[in-house]
C-alpha cells in the first residue's frame, strides 16, 4: 500500500553541490528502485541550526516528498542513517496529516460564522412616562 511521506534531511555545510546532487540522486534511485515514486525534491538551501548537531551550526536542508510503503521508507531511513554527509533527518507520514486537516476543515465548515449572521436590531430605549416622575415624593 503506497502512502505519502515527506523526508527532510540536513546535510553537512561543507559538502559540495555535486556531492549533494549525487546523494539526492542515490536516494531517489532507492525510492524508485523499491517501487515507490518521488513526487518532488526541494533543496531548501543553507540554514542556521537551532543547536549544534555533530559540531555543525549550519546545514543544507533537502525535502523529498515520496509515495512509498513501509519497508521502502525503512530502507531509505537506514541509508540516511549510515550516510556520512547527513547529520539529521526526519520522516513524516503526510496522508494521516491530510486526513486530520480535512476533518478539521469539515468541522469548521459546519459551524455558522458570526460575521455572516446579520445583527439583530437593537430596540429603542423606552421613554420614561412623565406621570412616573411626578409620582416620586420630593424631599423638602
Amino acid at each position: 500500500m503506497q502512502r505519502f511521506y515527506e523526508v527532510m534531511f540536513i546535510v553537512r555545510p561543507d559538502v559540495a553541490d555535486e556531492e549533494l546532487d549525487k546523494l539526492i540522486a542515490g536516494l531517489e534511485q532507492t525510492v524508485t528502485g523499491g517501487g515507490g515514486r518521488v513526487r518532488s525534491t526541494e533543496k531548501l538551501g543553507r540554514r542556521k541550526l537551532a543547536y549544534l548537531v555533530r559540531k555543525f551550526s549550519e546545514g543544507n536542508y533537502v525535502l523529498l516528498t515520496i509515495d512509498a510503503d513501509g519497508p521502502l521508507v525503512a530502507e531509505l531511513e537506514r541509508r540516511l542513517r549510515v550516510s556520512e554527509p547527513v547529520i539529521k533527518f526526519i520522516t513524516v507520514r503526510m496522508d494521516e496529516e491530510d486526513k486530520r486537516l480535512a476533518k478539521i476543515k469539515a468541522i469548521r465548515a459546519t459551524r455558522k460564522k458570526l460575521s455572516a449572521i446579520p445583527p439583530e436590531p437593537v430596540p429603542a430605549p423606552a421613554e420614561v412616562a412623565p406621570a412616573a416622575e411626578a409620582a416620586t415624593p420630593a424631599s423638602a
